[in-house]
């Protein structure tokens, strides 16, 4: 049996905007992902085998941990025992992609531990199998998202900041907030509009790195969701207004809700934000968290998965396993 235990890291938008609606009935986003501390934790064992055996899956939403490994497994004609044990810290629904990134934990940290050998395009295409968050969680650090949120492209990265990550207890269903977005008209822009769209994200994303060092950021993020779902959940913009009132620059909800998060300068700011919070929704949590940077995201992976790694290829993306060739040779 081989066992390891692997973070899998929350993300935030620090923008999205939602485009019109396809005929495949998805909206074309344009978003700029960027990964964060606060993170899930999974065991894995893994145990050579003649016929599939996933256990501990059973209690996990969605089960896209059992989805991902599955799908890998299926990939290279493998079988073998498996068991999980899921340890959650970043909540249900909160649009910071916790199952995103839960999935994606299994498609780098499964190979390594069973020898297989998968090049990064086939990672990402079993990731978009997945879900549209998935692929990103494959990366880390600040990346552009465009579509369905597959097509990635790295940005510079981000100038760390302190961060209060806000879940104020409420569970927003991404399909519903589609749907509220859509009655309320928002799927229909005209091609004039969609230009503007894209011009102004083109913008905002060139110049995050430079507004978010200088602490003005705020009047350029945007989150399109907002517009729909604060109606529905009004204490999410109460929560905001808190933020942004104790200093945070910018402040936005992630996702398609629920959670909030303010980026703020000093630590004192973060402590103020939260008591603000706390006052005002008793049942909010906030925690502290960092940008996690593309390379600070490898080198925990590395770091993590360094016992079952190939020590001759030790900064190789994806990680290698040192039992590649050794399954070679059984086969």
């Amino acid at each position: 049996m081989r066992q390891v235990s692997v973070l899998a890291f929350a993300k935030l938008n620090l923008d999205l905007r939602v485009l019109n609606q396809g005929a495949n009935g998805f909206h074309d986003l344009r978003s700029v992902f960027q990964t964060i501390s606060l993170h899930d934790r999974i065991d894995i064992a893994y145990s050579p085998s003649k016929k599939t055996q996933i256990e501990g899956t059973s209690d996990i939403p969605n089960n896209l941990i059992e989805r991902a490994a599955r799908a890998l497994l299926d990939h290279t004609r493998t079988t073998a025992k498996l068991e999980f044990r899921l340890t959650k810290s970043i909540p249900m629904g909160s649009g910071m992609g916790g199952g995103s990134s839960d999935a994606a934990a299994v498609l780098l940290a499964l190979p390594v531990l069973a020898g297989m050998s998968i090049p990064l395009d086939e990672l990402i295409r079993l990731a978009a199998g997945l879900g549209s968050d998935v692929p990103f969680f494959l990366l880390g650090g600040a990346a552009v998202a465009l579509g369905r949120g597959t097509e990635l492209y790295p940005l510079p990265e981000i100038p760390n900041k302190k961060l209060l990550i806000v879940a104020p207890g409420v569970h927003v269903l991404t399909p519903e907030a589609y749907r509220a977005f859509n009655r309320a008209g928002n799927g229909k822009l005209t091609e004039a509009q969609v230009i503007q769209y894209i011009d102004s994200f083109q913008s905002r994303a060139w110049g995050l790195g430079k507004s978010l060092s200088k602490g003005s950021a705020g009047s350029e993020a945007v989150n399109d969701f907002e517009r729909v779902v604060f109606p529905q959940h009004r204490q999410l913009k109460s929560i905001l207004t808190a933020l942004q009132k104790s200093g945070a620059d910018p402040a936005r909800m992630t996702g398609s809700g629920s959670a909030l998060f303010g980026v703020f300068t000093t630590q004192q700011q973060v402590l103020k934000a939260r008591a603000a919070v706390e006052r005002l929704c008793p049942q909010a949590v906030g925690s502290r968290a960092t940008f996690v940077s593309r390379a600070r995201y490898k080198a925990a992976w590395w770091r993590q998965l360094q016992p079952h790694m190939d020590s001759t290829d030790p900064k190789s993306w994806p990680p290698q396993s040192r039992y590649a060739s050794r399954r070679r040779k059984e086969r």
